[in-house]
């Protein structure tokens, strides 16, 4: 008995470095995203979609995505559901916009992780788009349009990418 309580006690310090140091990751890429999120420098890639509705759930292949910076808000996403009016022109599918003019509210969750609330003021792609970001970086992305049924996107944030 006694010879199992110590090949416990010694497999649990053994064990505990490798925890702290999976923990202290843990905090930095929350860290990193909080950064990322307070100084208003990410970008959403959307990997699916879901739709309100009957449509399905569908696999995205990360070329869509919604960039935000402290004076604007790119927006390059698919739209899947009912749209109430159609384009003027039929090129401009899906949820694409660039912003200006906008509102940003960041409220921290109890439990871990972000809800940031754009409101763009000057396109009419959108009305209201709120970001659910886990300390992790994985987002739930709802967008509420003015003409459209509203689209989840499920992805992940991450550092803008440095123009080439």
């Amino acid at each position: 008995m006694k010879n199992i309580m110590i090949a416990g006690l010694v497999s649990l310090a053994i064990s505990l470095p490798g925890f702290t140091s999976a923990q202290s990751k843990s905090d930095e890429k929350k860290a990193a995203i909080a950064n990322l999120i307070n100084n208003q420098s990410y970008v959403f890639t959307a990997q699916s979609s879901i739709p309100a509705g009957p449509s399905p759930d569908r696999q995205l292949n990360g070329q869509y995505d919604l960039t935000v910076t402290k004076d604007s808000v790119i927006s390059y996403l698919p739209y899947f559901g009912r749209a109430y009016t159609a384009p003027l022109d039929p090129s401009k599918g899906g949820i694409q916009f660039t912003s200006t003019k906008f509102d940003y509210k960041v409220t921290e969750k109890k439990k871990g992780g972000w809800t940031i609330v754009i409101k763009p003021k000057d396109t009419q792609e959108a009305s209201q788009l709120i970001l659910n970001v886990s300390a992790a970086g994985y987002t739930s992305l709802q967008v509420i349009g003015n003409n459209r049924q509203p689209i989840t996107f499920n992805g992940v944030v991450d550092a803008r990418k440095p123009k080439r």
